[in-house]
């Protein structure tokens, strides 16, 4: 019974750093889908412009 008194507290313990870990990992997916959608915007905006330059007549 002690050595299982013993180990609960670590059990919590990781069960908290798991969440941890889990948090950690969606904020970095976030990002990475963030900087993946600004790259296309940009690309999107890019082509746009230019597209729009060449259908104007001088």
């Amino acid at each position: 019974m002690s050595a299982l008194a013993l180990l609960l507290p670590l059990v919590a313990d990781a069960a908290t750093e798991g969440k941890k870990v889990i948090t950690a990992m969606l904020i970095v997916g976030l990002i990475f889908i963030g900087v993946i959608a600004v790259g296309e915007m940009t690309h999107w905006l890019r082509a746009r412009r230019k597209a729009r330059r060449r259908a104007t007549p001088y």
